[in-house]
């Protein structure tokens, strides 16, 4: 058998997949992407984290206003993510520190980790996808 394939009593093989997301919330199309490749991750029962780094730390930001751009907000996405076993959610501290934000700042629980952190944490994983 491949490693992908499963005898039916251990079923399929789950993998670690991280997504990585390091643009501004708005702008492109990237953080609404990487949400919905997270979500579709998901419902095949894959481990997934999401890590925010860079202005990817606005995606989590409270009070997201974006009726005067035209845009919907996706931002409240976020909070619906436990109800699809996504709550590996993960933070750079420095991002955070740089922008002037803190986890009070944020829509979600997160966990903050430092870049040695976050370094350990992508070398666990079997995918690593970056928005």
């Amino acid at each position: 058998m491949s490693e992908q394939q499963a005898s039916p009593a251990s079923g399929p093989k789950v993998k670690k997949f991280m997504f990585v997301n390091r643009k501004a919330p708005y702008g492109t199309i990237y953080a609404l992407e990487s949400l919905e490749v997270v979500l579709i991750t998901a419902t095949f029962d894959q481990d997934v984290s999401l890590v925010f780094i860079d202005d990817g730390v606005y995606e989590l930001l409270k009070g997201q206003e974006t009726k005067a751009i035209g845009i919907k907000n996706h931002s409240k996405t976020y909070r619906a993510l436990d109800g699809y076993d996504v709550e590996k959610l993960y933070v750079d501290r420095a991002s955070l520190d740089q922008r002037g934000l803190t986890e009070k700042d944020l829509l979600v629980p997160v966990e903050v980790l430092d870049t040695e952190e976050m370094g350990q944490l992508m070398a666990e994983q079997d995918v690593i996808l970056s928005f």
